[in-house]
């Protein structure tokens, strides 16, 4: 029952214990209370249960009993770091037992075996136990040989053999009532589609595991190094840290496995590094390294100081003896069979690298290219990645080149199996370091077209196919549906004062389980089967259609700005600043138009001024006087995109545009408005004006929808929405920078989500957002950009207008009104934006508000 009904059993174990009984059967009851204790409690406590079961079983003079317990003994004596003795009592078990006892304590043996790392000898072990228990009809330790071969096949990298062996159990557990057992076959089956490189199924397989484990109630230490995996290779590294480090405080809390608690230390190093803190990841990591150690666990220690020399590299301590280190680690996770063995390799060949030995460094680098042509998505990365740093190292221009394209393809090829947005942008960053490869390259020995060429392959790629549409799930809809409820009562009682952190811990609540069940969602393949939902980047497409305009691409190579000015039929090349220096005065331009935003700060307004001159510099450089009469489009970094661009002296007077990628500007350049396409206006509650640019904007289209406050719900505002051709939703608008995809909208019932947007079939054609910061984004992956823009774009949205400031409500609604005057008379949002500021009063309030708007895309 241990493992059916863990609470029961412990409670009927305990009853027996009540009862004087005989040897044998206190000798089971205190075998489940060690079972109990070992996995979900005390090491302490089970090593006590389990030797006294050990003791009494002898009593009994009964030898399978004792070999039972020594089974059970072992795996908790290697739990709990004690390797020597817990290999000492298989030994002693598998002598006393016999036959189908001689076989379940094999099949301890092999587990155990799998924990420290030596799967040759846990495979061997396993495969001599299946055909015995299969023989002695002994479904469930069948079923429990068949997993645990599965999981070591996965750890050798037989992914299919894995499969198979997942299958068979899944066949024969679901004749059986062991709760648990099922529990853990889907948790195995999660990381088996991992392992597949299927993160949408691995991250519903896991949840679906834990839902089944907390009805039991269950501790999930293995799940949650699991879950960790799955989060790193999805791009939510800081994600994975969180949930390791509270699952070492849960472990500790209770004196759990010594095993478990170095496998979370490790995970947490690893999630450390790619979250950018290596001091975080060095302190875990050696303390891992220190814990597999003393646990006789070799494989485990070998992978665990990887980690540390991974982190160490990273703080710039690169040294020959870190090269071989690096070297040598490699080879035995060869010989081990770890998947990890050509990110070794890469490493080694990276110092290597950046000590100039060239020798070394593409002896390495060609060991672990081997991995481009098999194996996940993200091992054949780091192969070509490896492949690119070997042709770079040999001079191979072209090369490089193609290692990186080659590389790109597999990453897209991955993202495309990821249905949620936020997925696709955060899984930009495992192919970060190829593109910034391929631009280098580009810089040094192509010109300029080339350069764009290549900035364009890596840039805003997430929003160059829609992501895949929420299913109809109605778990998913109704927690929609309450976490708007919840949200509107909390938003209200803030507002009266009243306190609401019970309201605030079920928003969390909920927004956890909506942002989990949109993360299940698999992709699918682009339109056409082409990879981007399109053709390639043209270079010359993109200068017919600029006509007589130009276009503004920054690249940041080295931390400095690199801008590429289209145009005139040609591509030019032109220096810029540093990056860090344009993004510390785009900062001082938001805090200065914060202040702006309210009447008595006018005396800021010649130091926001400044900063605008400032960040010309920085930004355009001599390439601000070769801009042309015409429309300009600029196409910033993700990191910029909080820059208002209107302020910069050049552009003040210009016709401006920004959007994420040129790619994605040719494609709202090119997306047609709905024919006979509706007018939607909506004000929401709340705003110091009421809105009350609405009714006049009204009275300028012939019959427009309009939605006032009351009618303003999220269900009838997303009805009308969709196919419009012009939306205007004068709204409070959040930014939610720990979570951009609860970035809201306020309606009548609640937040208007980012998630809601992506559940229309077509956005509008044009969409203005008049209130604040309804522009802002987070910068997410390698240049990806997260919020309510981004999601509109991808959906069929060719224009939008929204503020990267903090407003001022009331000098909002003459800037409206004069922009739908220039709307309505057919100009598009940028050239309508362009002559609303011109029409404002020349104060400083108006001003600010003028250039907090930016209008994005291309219509």
């Amino acid at each position: 029952m241990v493992f059916a009904a863990p609470g029961d059993a412990l409670s009927r174990a305990r009853g027996v214990l009540g009862t004087d009984p005989t040897p044998l059967h206190a000798s089971v009851a205190h075998q489940v209370i060690g079972i109990w204790q070992r996995d979900w409690g005390d090491m302490r406590l089970a090593l006590d249960h389990l030797r006294r079961a050990r003791d009494l079983a002898a009593r009994a003079d009964s030898a399978e009993r004792e070999a039972d317990v020594l089974g059970t003994l072992g795996v908790a004596l290697v739990h709990a770091g004690r390797t020597r003795q817990g290999l000492a009592a298989f030994e002693r078990g598998v002598e006393r037992g016999t036959g189908h006892t001689r076989a379940r304590v094999m099949y301890r043996r092999a587990y155990s075996l799998w924990v420290l790392g030596h799967h040759r000898e846990a495979l061997e072990d396993v495969r001599r136990t299946i055909p015995v228990l299969r023989q002695a009809d002994d479904v469930i330790w069948t079923a429990r040989a068949l997993t645990l071969r599965a999981t070591v096949h996965l750890a050798l990298g037989a992914v299919d053999r894995a499969e198979a062996d997942f299958t068979a159990a899944e066949a024969l557990w679901d004749t059986t009532g062991q709760e648990h057992d099922k529990a853990d076959a889907v948790e195995s089956r999660g990381l088996a589609a991992f392992r597949s490189g299927d993160v949408p199924a691995a991250l519903r397989l896991l949840d679906e595991a834990e839902e089944r484990y907390a009805k039991l109630g269950t501790p999930t230490f293995m799940l949650n190094i699991r879950r960790c995996e799955v989060l790193m290779a999805a791009g939510l590294a800081p994600e994975a840290l969180a949930e390791a480090d509270a699952a070492i405080g849960v472990l500790d809390g209770i004196g759990g496995q010594s095993t478990r608690k170095a496998e979370l230390l490790l995970t947490a190093a690893r999630a450390a590094r790619l979250a950018g803190d290596p001091g975080t990841a060095i302190a875990r990591a050696a303390v891992a390294e220190r814990l597999f150690a003393g646990q006789r666990r070799t494989w485990w220690e070998t992978h665990a100081r990887l980690v540390l020399i991974e982190a160490r590299v990273a703080t710039g301590r690169g040294s020959g003896r870190l090269v071989a280190d690096a070297a040598r680690l490699a080879e035995r996770l060869a010989a081990f069979q770890a998947p990890a063995a050509p990110e070794a390799w890469l490493l080694a060949g990276r110092i290597a690298l950046d000590l100039n030995w060239t020798a070394d460094a593409e002896r390495y680098l060609q060991i672990a290219a081997r991995s481009r042509r098999s194996g996940p998505p993200l091992a054949r990365m780091t192969g070509w990645a490896a492949q690119a740093l070997w042709a770079r190292a040999t001079g191979s221009g072209r090369g490089v080149l193609e290692a990186c394209r080659r590389g790109l393809d597999v990453l897209d090829d991955h993202r495309t199996t990821l249905g949620a947005s936020e997925l696709r942008a955060r899984a930009t960053a495992q192919g970060a370091e190829l593109a910034a490869l391929a631009q280098e390259v580009s810089l040094e020995r192509g010109g300029p077209r080339q350069l764009l060429v290549w900035s364009e392959r890596w840039r805003a790629t997430a929003l160059s196919t829609p992501p895949t549409r929420p299913p109809a799930d109605p778990a998913l809809l109704s927690g929609m549906t309450a976490f708007r409820v919840i949200a509107a009562r909390a938003e209200a009682a803030r507002m009266e004062g009243r306190p609401v952190p019970t309201l605030e811990r079920e928003q969390r609540r909920l927004e956890r389980e909506i942002r989990s069940r949109t993360l299940h969602i698999r992709g699918v393949t682009p339109w056409g089967g082409d990879r981007f939902g399109g053709d390639r980047f043209d270079a010359g497409r993109l200068l017919e259609r600029l006509g007589d305009g130009r276009l503004v691409e920054l690249a940041v190579l080295d931390g400095r700005v690199q801008v590429l000015l289209c145009g005139g039929g040609r591509v030019r090349r032109f220096a810029g600043g540093l990056l860090a220096e344009a993004e510390r005065e785009a900062e001082h331009v938001q805090a200065g138009l914060r202040r702006l935003a309210h009447p008595g700060a006018e005396g800021r307004l010649p130091v926001v001024e400044a900063a605008g001159r400032k960040l010309e510099e920085l930004l355009l450089g001599e390439a601000a006087r070769h801009l042309g009469p015409g429309p300009l489009v600029v196409v910033p970094p993700a990191r910029l995109h909080r820059v208002p661009w209107a302020l910069l002296p050049s552009l003040r007077e210009r016709v401006v545009s920004v959007s994420p990628s040129a790619s994605g500007w040719l494609r709202a350049r090119e997306t047609e408005p709905p024919v006979g396409g509706r007018q939607v206006l909506v004000r929401g509650p709340g705003l110091a004006t009421g809105g009350a640019e609405v009714p006049e904007v009204a009275g300028r289209y012939g019959r427009p929808i309009v939605l006032e406050q009351a009618d303003a719900h999220v269900a009838r505002v997303l009805q009308e929405l969709d196919g419009a051709a012009l939306a205007h939703i004068a709204a409070h608008g959040t930014f939610r920078g720990d979570s951009p995809m609860f970035s809201s909208l306020r309606m009548a019932d609640g937040p208007l989500i980012v998630h809601d947007f992506e559940r229309l079939a077509r956005s509008p054609y044009r969409i203005i957002l008049s209130s604040c910061d309804t522009a802002r984004l987070a910068s997410v992956g390698a240049d990806e950009l997260l919020g309510l823009v981004t999601a509109l774009l991808p959906l069929g949205t060719a224009g939008v207008l929204a503020s990267s400031a903090p407003v001022n409500d009331a000098a909002v609604v003459p800037l409206m009104l004069a922009l739908h005057k220039g709307v309505s008379a057919g100009l598009s949002l940028a050239e309508a934006l362009r002559d609303a500021r011109a029409a404002l009063p020349d104060d400083a309030v108006h001003q600010a508000t003028g250039w907090a708007f930016t209008a994005f895309g291309a219509a």
